[in-house]
């Protein structure tokens, strides 16, 4: 009678690259736990300090608007005034019916606030360089509350408001400044809009990627993990 003819088991394939079994978590692909900041979580600063460097933002930039106010009032055309009596009383009207003058008041501001959103989101951006939530929101928070500022203080330290009161100061027929006002109140949005899109983009082309969750080695390797000559 003859034994059977069955093989003997295969030997014990060791695991790959000496590792033990079983595998550690996150298993032989090479991902290794990097040191990490206490202040940083996992994906960036922790929520208590990305509330910090919002709120810092938000404030920096409303304070900026006062700026902003005094070089509107600086720049901006003057709306020229006519004061004249009739009938007794005094009446006030546009010298030049056909003049851009308002158009260009608003339109100065725009421009302005434009050219403040690209700046404080280019600043903002340099301080930090990556995005989040709430630098965001600071962002767009801080630049309405700038405009609000700017346009407040632009106002005021423009022209009177009491026109009846310059045309008789000025006299009658004499040309005289109209008040700083600003027609289109969508303006106060530019500050804010330019600071998205500016910090966005900043964002997109310059920020930190996020690593590779897999750490796969480009490298072609055998069954065993050896890399292939």
């Amino acid at each position: 009678m003859t034994a059977p003819l069955t093989p003997p088991p295969p030997p014990h394939e060791p695991s790959p690259q000496g590792a033990a079994w079983p595998p550690p978590p996150g298993g032989y692909l090479g991902v290794a736990d990097a040191p990490r900041d206490a202040s940083y979580g996992q994906d960036g600063p922790g929520m208590k300090t990305e509330l910090r460097e919002a709120a810092v933002v938000t404030v920096v930039l409303a304070v900026a608007g006062a700026l902003l106010g005094v070089v509107w009032k600086w720049l901006a055309p003057s709306v020229p005034l006519v004061g004249d009596v009739v009938n007794g009383a005094w009446v006030v009207y546009l010298k030049d019916t056909e003049g851009e003058q308002a158009i260009g008041v608003d339109g100065t501001f725009t421009l302005l606030a434009l050219g403040f959103g690209a700046v404080s989101a280019a600043g903002v951006f340099a301080w930090r360089r990556r995005g989040g939530v709430p630098l965001v929101v600071a962002l767009l928070v801080g630049g309405l509350l700038g405009s609000v500022l700017a346009w407040r203080l632009g106002v005021w330290l423009g022209p009177g408001s009491d026109v009846i009161a310059q045309a008789k100061a000025a006299g009658k027929g004499v040309t005289f400044p109209a008040p700083l006002k600003l027609g289109a109140h969508g303006a106060l949005l530019a500050w804010s809009f330019a600071a998205l899109l500016v910090h966005l983009g900043l964002t997109a082309l310059f920020g930190p990627r996020d690593p590779d969750p897999y750490g796969q080695d480009p490298t072609p390797k055998d069954s065993y993990g050896a890399p292939l000559a």
